[in-house]
C-alpha cells in the first residue's frame, strides 16, 4: 500500500505569524537545514496557510526590513494531504523541488513535505529532531570550551 502525503509529512515545521519581518525570517534561514518558512495568522499548524518563503524570496537587498508576508508565495509550493506520497515525490523530483507545504482541502496548514537530499524518501520528524538536538549539543560544547582548545 502506498502512503499518503499526510502519513509522511513533518508535523512540526517552522511556522511564523503574519506579522513576521524580513529580518526575522532571515534569522530563521541562518539555520543551514531550514529551507522553507511557512506563514499563518498566528504561527501555528492547523491555521490557514498565508504563504511560504524560501531563501531566494529574500535575495533582493532592498528587502532588508519590513513585513515579509508580501514576499511570500503559495503557487507551486503546496500539496494536498490526501495525495499519494510516491506520486508527489516523483513530481517534486521532476520539478527540482524538495519542500512543499501540506494543506487540507480548505487551505489549512497540516505540515511540510521534505524530500531527502538523495530523493529516495522523505524527512521524518524523528530525523529532524535528532539533527536539531545534535546542533544544540555542538553549539553548547563550543561555548563551554575555553578559547584556543
Amino acid at each position: 500500500m502506498t502512503s499518503l502525503v499526510a502519513e509522511v509529512m513533518l508535523r512540526s515545521p517552522i511556522v511564523l505569524d503574519r506579522s513576521a519581518t524580513v529580518d526575522e525570517v532571515r534569522t530563521v534561514f541562518a539555520g543551514t537545514h531550514v529551507h522553507m518558512v511557512l506563514l499563518t495568522p498566528t504561527g501555528r499548524v492547523g491555521e490557514p496557510l498565508l504563504g511560504t518563503l524560501v531563501r531566494d524570496d529574500l535575495a533582493a537587498p532592498e528587502m532588508a526590513r519590513g513585513p515579509v508576508l508580501p514576499h511570500a508565495r503559495l503557487a507551486g509550493r503546496t500539496v494536498g494531504a490526501d495525495l499519494l506520497a510516491d506520486d508527489v515525490r516523483r513530481s517534486m523530483q521532476a520539478a527540482g523541488k524538495r519542500r512543499a507545504a501540506v494543506v487540507d482541502a480548505g487551505g489549512l496548514l497540516l505540515g511540510l513535505l521534505c524530500l531527502k537530499h538523495h530523493g529516495g524518501g522523505f524527512c521524518t520528524d524523528a530525523g529532524v529532531a535528532s539533527r536539531r538536538a545534535a546542533r544544540r549539543s555542538d553549539q553548547s560544547e563550543a561555548v563551554s570550551r575555553p578559547p584556543g582548545t
